[in-house]
């Protein structure tokens, strides 16, 4: 089994342990009725994406999300909260210092040794869902789910869903299709663009990510037979019935969409054990983005 296999079949467990632990981080995490931005790298961006439109979907306060890298000086927040797994990544840290003695900032990490631990105002350690992988699953969605639980919108259904995510065969056929894309809605935008990318990192697959009612306006005419086409959450009206017409594979995500983003990673190990890839070992990445003044 490789690492990132192992890993991304103890999410259950790491979910449910982030959900019970959320209390106890209120005080560093956003406040009802705070202005707050969200940032992160890559698999940490897309986080952020669903993790805003979850807080303002949910009536807490207005809530953007941004690439570490793109985060408008010019604007006043109360508060940014930054996911970083390593610790490390060279624009969260830069965007912190910053940010130091002028917006409260908070980091979600994995491991405590590292720059963000003084970089931010507050830290939430998630070293219970630490990974050795290069390729991310478990740490972005239990920060996701602990903001989630912090946002009260967590339920123990999400856990059971992501056991049946892990237990049930993944769609007849699909490790064959030849492109995938995957679809969501509101916070299921950002689950879609992460699906995307772990196919991408894990198996070098031909993959896109849109949001759906956004399919229609020229994305769609890829749909072809030996292609796939994978929702998070409910589908715009018609839209399952217009991919199936092209002749390509449409996949309903009936799971919650964070169970389903599980499904997806499995998906992309399942690509990448069939085409002689190592998903451990993604071509061109590291763990962490270290910048020299020579690479920025």
């Amino acid at each position: 089994m490789t690492h990132v296999e192992d890993e991304l079949s103890s999410q259950p467990e790491c979910w449910t342990r982030a959900a019970e632990e959320a209390a106890g981080h209120s005080g560093a995490l956003p406040g009802a009725g705070e202005r707050v931005a969200i940032v992160g790298c890559g698999t940490s961006y897309f986080m952020a994406q669903a993790a805003a439109a979850l807080r303002e979907g949910a009536g807490l306060g207005e809530t953007d999300a941004f690439a570490a890298s793109e985060f408008p000086g010019g604007r006043a927040y109360d508060r940014v909260v930054a996911l970083t797994r390593s610790g490390t990544t060279t624009e969260v840290l830069g965007l912190l210092g910053e940010l130091k003695g002028r917006t409260r900032t908070a980091a979600i990490t994995a491991d405590p040794r590292t720059p963000v631990m003084s970089a931010a105002d507050d830290v939430v350690v998630l070293d219970f869902a630490d990974e050795r992988s290069v390729v991310q699953t478990r740490f972005a969605t239990t920060a996701l789910t602990l903001l989630r639980a912090h946002f009260g919108l967590h339920t123990d259904a999400v856990a059971a869903d992501a056991r049946t995510a892990l237990a049930e065969p993944l769609p007849e056929g699909i490790v064959g299709c030849d492109q995938f894309t995957f679809l969501g809605r509101g916070w299921t935008v950002g689950l879609a663009s992460e699906a995307a990318l772990k196919m991408r990192e894990a198996s070098l697959s031909w993959t896109e990510a849109y949001p759906a009612m956004e399919y229609r306006h020229g994305p769609i005419s890829i749909s072809t037979g030996g292609t796939a086409t994978w929702m998070f959450g409910a589908a715009p009206e018609g839209l399952a019935e217009q991919v199936r017409a092209t002749g390509g594979r449409w996949v309903d995500g009936e799971l919650d969409p964070l169970a389903e983003l599980v499904r997806a990673q499995r998906l992309a190990v399942a690509v990448a054990a069939a085409r002689g890839l190592d998903p451990d070992s993604p071509r061109n990445l590291t763990r962490s983005v270290i910048l020299t003044p020579d690479t920025e």
